[in-house]
């Protein structure tokens, strides 16, 4: 498996489909890293990893604890798609990052769930989250910075959405090894989804492993809360919710929590 010498320096060694791997003690951030490697004329296929961050960050600015003994890493992609289907990635990532999780937990498939739109839970708690974030470079291309943080041996406390750590559910993985399997992963699951065209055995494979389907929810939004039943994705990745009128509204973005959960009337 491709490595670094510390330092950063990139390993020659393929990865997957010419993937190259650069390792850190420490960053600021990994999607910073990533996003300044393609600013700098980077082709993508490349990971960058941390054992630590300092700066680590989730959806909306939220503070992502990034302490030695998890993973912290970061896939660049260039031109991974057209810009309509940006909003799909984080489908493709997600069900990746599952994948290598289950594959480390005793009867995974039915304890390693995808909360909407991209957060994987053990037993109903969080252990990692997605981040996405892309640029539009000087000579037109698209750089996305696919961000994966997995709790392998420490998670946050008080947080609202409860968290867990892999040795806490009595997975013992180390980082490095956890990450073999991402990159396998998220190598097949890029293959499977084409650049959108295979959209549709991702939204399946997200749909298998989704957590409350079928179930009442309510939806965090900017500007207020929805409730209702969560009945699916759409084919763009957005979350159908069937309010108690009867009527069918589609949701891009949100926080999904469930009854009795924390800051759940």
């Amino acid at each position: 498996m491709a490595d670094t010498a510390p330092g950063g320096r990139t390993s020659a060694v393929a990865v997957g489909r010419s993937w190259r791997v650069e390792r850190f003690a420490a960053l600021a951030s990994t999607n910073d890293t990533a996003l300044e490697r393609a600013r700098a004329g980077d082709p993508g296929e490349l990971w960058i990893v941390a054992d630590r961050q300092t700066s680590g960050r989730g959806r909306r600015g939220r503070v992502w604890v990034s302490e030695t003994g998890n993973l912290h890493a970061t896939a660049l992609l260039i031109d991974p798609c057209t810009p309509a289907r940006l909003a799909e990635l984080p489908f493709v990532a997600v069900t990746a990052a599952r994948r290598a999780v289950a594959s480390h937990v005793a009867r995974g498939d039915a304890r390693v769930k995808i909360k909407w739109p991209n957060d994987l839970l053990v037993d109903g708690r969080k252990v990692a989250g997605i981040l996405l974030e892309s640029a539009r470079l000087p000579d037109g291309r698209t750089a996305v910075a696919v961000g994966i943080g997995i709790n392998c041996k420490q998670a946050p406390v008080a947080t609202e959405t409860p968290a867990t750590s892999l040795l806490a559910c009595g997975c013992p993985v180390l980082p490095e090894i956890l990450f073999d399997d991402l990159i396998e992963a998220l190598v097949r699951m890029l293959a499977t989804w084409e650049a959108g065209f295979g959209f549709g055995a991702v939204r399946a494979d997200w749909l298998d492993h989704a957590v409350g389907l079928g179930a009442p929810i309510r939806v965090r939004l900017v500007a207020g809360e929805e409730h209702g039943v969560f009945e699916a994705i759409d084919i763009a990745g957005r979350l159908v919710l069937r309010t108690g009128s009867g009527e069918r509204r589609t949701i891009s973005a949100g926080d999904v929590f469930f009854p009795g959960s924390p800051g759940t009337e």
